[in-house]
């Protein structure tokens, strides 16, 4: 495409980045190249490639012509150097944190985070001599307290998972500045049709591309968005031989959720608005977080960090983890499940699910109640959401 589409709207750019027809038969779809290794033209062909003398594909693990195309579209959404794409998002950020750590360095976390993102670092990079906190970056106090002289990463998700706590992503970008050290920033929940952390100062974002941007719930697969290319070369060496690749399939299936993005946000954005109002004018519950309500203690960071509140909420029914089951175990039309960001609303329980490998007290540091209840809203007619709710709510 000749336009230049970082000048072009999010939507725009979710259709046409990465995407060209292809020219050996006119394709306007992307081919799907399903192959392990590329034949060279000649024994000085290969040594060319090898050596980086010559542009050329060697090995699908190396670089493949169907995931550069989503690679590079997923890049100028974020407004980043380049894209590097792995099998699922957790080993987007183990190949980050390999990449950009050593033994003796620190890293300072959300305390909040995705359950695995967070026991990876504790149970098995500390193995390796990686020292770390996790604190409430939503307090910025907490993380400057948090940072030491060996401090080089700190690892922020925004909105957080499952607490919908935000952090400011440009004051905590100042403080990794001041004190030599990167900020990392995983984005799943937003998508960067809703936030671009590399705009507020971030050094790298980070996705499992399992969720919104893919957003049908058949693809696991995450993405690194470097901002710089030093940043881009020191993880790709990683990213090549680490082996957290993708595969082709799987990037030809994301490519094409990719293309309805903006309309699956629009549409489950909507319906979250409606959602959270109706949770927290409801009798039985206890709180909601949503960052779309005035409710919300960070709804005016919101606002001015974010281009819509998402489509994440967190509340607590009244009479704690018992009467959440009973709603759980209610729902019929909602599924019971986790993950998020799919088209299709899901509903879970994160003490018992995707946090119980916290200990209980990790978990209530960090503000997940034994009684919170997630919910990723999807694309349904949203009348038959609250009925659902509404139907639920009666057996609590």
């Amino acid at each position: 495409m000749s336009h230049d589409l970082s000048k072009m709207g999010r939507n725009t750019q979710a259709i046409h980045a990465g995407q060209h027809v292809d020219p050996a038969t006119g394709a306007v779809a992307p081919p799907l190249f399903q192959t392990s290794t590329f034949a060279f033209h000649d024994c000085a062909h290969g040594a060319a490639c090898f050596a980086g003398e010559q542009k050329g594909y060697i090995y699908t693990r190396m670089g493949n012509p169907t995931v550069e195309r989503l690679e590079q579209a997923v890049a100028t959404l974020e407004g980043g150097y380049g894209g590097l794409s792995t099998g699922s998002g957790l080993a987007a950020l183990c190949t980050s944190i390999f990449a950009l750590l050593k033994s003796g360095d620190h890293l300072v976390g959300t305390s909040s985070v995705y359950g695995p993102s967070r026991m990876v670092i504790e149970r098995d990079f500390s193995r390796f001599g990686i020292e770390y906190d996790f604190v409430d970056t939503g307090d910025l106090d907490a993380v400057r307290k948090a940072m030491r002289p060996q401090t080089r990463l700190v690892f922020v998700e925004t909105p957080a998972n499952p607490t919908i706590v935000l952090t400011d992503i440009e004051a905590v970008a100042e403080i990794a500045r001041q004190n030599d050290a990167l900020l990392l920033v995983d984005n799943t929940f937003c998508s960067p049709l809703l936030q671009r952390p590399l705009e507020k100062g971030a050094d790298i974002v980070m996705h499992s591309m399992t969720k919104f941007i893919n957003g049908h719930t058949d693809v696991v697969s995450g993405m690194i968005v470097p901002g710089t290319e030093a940043l881009y070369g020191q993880i790709r060496k990683v990213h090549y031989y680490l082996g957290a690749c993708m595969d082709p399939h799987q990037a030809w299936l994301v490519l094409r959720g990719l293309k309805t993005l903006g309309m699956r946000v629009k549409a489950c954005q909507e319906n979250a608005i409606k959602v959270a109002e109706y949770l927290e004018a409801h009798p039985k519950v206890e709180w909601v977080r949503y960052p779309g309500l005035e409710s919300h203690p960070q709804h005016e960071l919101a606002r001015r960090q974010m281009d819509g509140p998402g489509a994440l909420i967190s509340f607590e029914i009244k009479g704690g983890v018992e009467a959440g089951a009973r709603l759980l175990d209610h729902v019929e039309l909602m599924t019971l499940a986790v993950s998020l960001g799919g088209i299709e609303t899901l509903i879970q329980h994160p003490s018992s699910m995707t946090h119980a490998a916290m200990p209980r007290e990790s978990r209530l540091a960090a503000g997940i109640s034994d009684g919170l209840v997630r919910v990723s809203v999807g694309c349904e007619d949203v009348e038959d959401l609250l009925a659902d709710f509404e139907q639920a709510m009666a057996h609590v």
